[in-house]
């Protein structure tokens, strides 16, 4: 490829090499690779159902050793909101108050969701901003129709001289509605991290933000940081992050060519939350939870929340404290029976298995693999059964080598038109919500390389446009998928009542996210 000096100058700004750019230009060329799927991850067979009894056992370790450890709770909340409202942005594209009523739009649109939201607009947290900025603006709101009304209370929901929630980051969207204040994404994060993530009174949150965004993140911080201080009786430390321009990606026309702008500059993008791995890897703790921003419970549910956060935790050093106590081992003279005691952990206990006939191995080489299984971060994941939710799954994956490992495999990266891979993909009875913790410390204490754990293969390329133009977009492999891909990872099943997400305005008409 053949950069001219302004595209090599544009590149270095970056914090890229052409070298660089040009291998992300021969991943397009290559196309998406897809993942060969062996079997879904299931009770018994990749997940763990954890009987309440060992239940309490892992809490109560969780609990023995949190006060000595430096604990952090890693929050991607870089989006906007955009996309909970892209429903109401089509509405008042194409609603025309002239030729129809509201009532006739949404049947024709046959669209469930702004369906309910009319119908129980009184829910919403933001319900009386709202009214109550209408009736400062407009005298007589309440002599109009109904749907007149209606559509005043969308356009100042969304529109800049009203709330203007749509262009909110989400993590400021008001979530939750109580007796003396709106609670946002943002607000229920810290609170209930106060229940799993504390150690010596102090509660350490890190979100990764947009740039644009970091101002209003710090004002919201300010204004509820006092008051929650006071509420629970812990110390916030709150630190923002964001995403890395060396981490953009570019992207290329239908022909594999850099994408230009209309300034003849090549077109570069965010690489997905797979880019957050940057973040991650620059953070400073013993254990990390990570959790996305939009999945807040209600007070009813902090108590299952915060129990099954500690159960995974727990979890996680019961495994890491067997696993550093074999790698020194590791160090002596080790006798065959040992060697089968840890080989079994790891094919048992830490679902970790080879591409070679380990068996036929000398002592010495099969010594040289056990290091190297055991050396590894490791990261434990909540799974709830499936209930029809976006997102990825737990599969047994079968790689290039003929290894066979757990991973989080997203829809998309499975090859549907063949009747195997997708029968499989049916199969599955959980899926990921994001409900990880994690630790990257060795048994020295010092932290892994997390960019050295990546299965590149597992990016992701994408239709998109740009100025009405079609484009082609990389994404890098995601955070939780192929950027995790060789960690020590084991899956858990928690209940559905710890997965409470946000992905439109209408979810936060669900039971689950009022207040009562």
């Amino acid at each position: 490829m053949n950069f001219s000096k302004k595209d090599l100058a544009q590149i270095k700004k970056k914090g890229l090499t052409a070298e660089k750019v040009e291998e992300q230009i021969n991943i397009f060329k290559r196309g998406n690779v897809v993942v060969n799927v062996r079997e879904a991850a299931m009770v018994k067979n990749g997940i763990l159902a954890i009987p309440e009894e060992e239940k309490q056992e892992l809490v109560s370790h969780y609990e023995s050793r949190k006060e000595k450890l430096d604990i952090l709770k890693f929050v991607p909340a870089s989006g906007a909101a955009t996309r909970m409202f892209k429903a109401f942005y089509n509405f008042l594209k194409n609603y025309n108050p002239e030729e129809e009523s509201i009532e006739e739009y949404v049947d024709k649109k046959n669209h469930h969701k702004l369906e309910i939201f009319f119908s129980r607009m009184k829910d919403l947290p933001f319900y009386e901003e709202v009214i109550q900025h209408l009736k400062q603006n407009h005298a007589d709101f309440e002599n109009l129709s109904e749907d007149k009304q209606q559509l005043l209370f969308v356009k100042a929901m969304l529109e800049e001289d009203g709330l203007n929630l749509g262009n909110q980051p989400k993590g400021l969207v008001p979530f939750h509605k109580y007796k003396d204040h709106l609670a946002t994404a943002f607000e229920e994060h810290l609170v209930e991290a106060v229940d799993y993530a504390s150690s010596n009174g102090k509660v350490r949150v890190h979100f990764t933000v947009a740039e644009e965004h970091r101002e209003k993140f710090e004002a919201e911080a300010h204004k509820i940081k006092p008051r929650l201080e006071k509420e629970t009786g812990a110390t916030f430390e709150i630190s923002y992050s964001y995403q890395d321009p060396k981490t953009d990606t570019i992207a290329v026309t239908k022909e594999n060519e850099p994408f230009r702008d209309e300034n003849g500059d090549i077109f570069f993008r965010p690489g997905g939350h797979g880019a957050l791995l940057e973040n991650l890897n620059n953070q400073e703790a013993e254990l990390i939870f990570i959790k996305n921003i939009d999945n807040v419970v209600v007070p009813k549910n902090r108590k299952i929340l915060a129990d099954n956060k500690k159960v995974l935790a727990g979890k996680l050093l019961e495994l890491q404290e067997k696993t550093f106590v074999y790698l020194e081992q590791l160090k002596a003279d080790v006798e065959e029976g040992k060697l089968q005691e840890m080989t079994e952990f790891l094919q048992k206990e830490l679902n970790s298995g080879w591409s070679i006939e380990f068996e036929e191995l000398s002592k010495e080489e099969k010594i040289s693999v056990l290091k190297q299984k055991f050396n590894r971060p490791i990261r434990v994941c909540g799974m709830v059964k499936n209930e029809g939710e976006p997102g990825g799954g737990p599969f047994w994956v079968t790689h290039k080598n003929g290894a066979i490992s757990l991973q989080i495999v997203e829809s998309s990266q499975i090859d549907h038109d063949n009747y195997q891979q997708s029968k499989i993909a049916q199969e599955a009875t959980h899926f990921n919500p994001v409900d990880v913790v994690c630790s990257f410390k060795d048994h020295k204490g010092n932290n892994f390389d997390l960019h050295k754990y990546v299965d590149e293969e597992t990016s992701f390329i994408a239709d998109k446009t740009k100025d009405g133009k079609e484009l082609k977009a990389l994404e890098l492999p995601g955070l939780w998928n192929g950027a995790m891909a060789d960690w020590i990872s084991i899956f858990v099943e928690v209940p559905i009542e710890t997965f409470n997400p946000v992905k439109t305005v209408a979810d936060l008409l669900k039971p689950t996210h009022q207040v009562k």
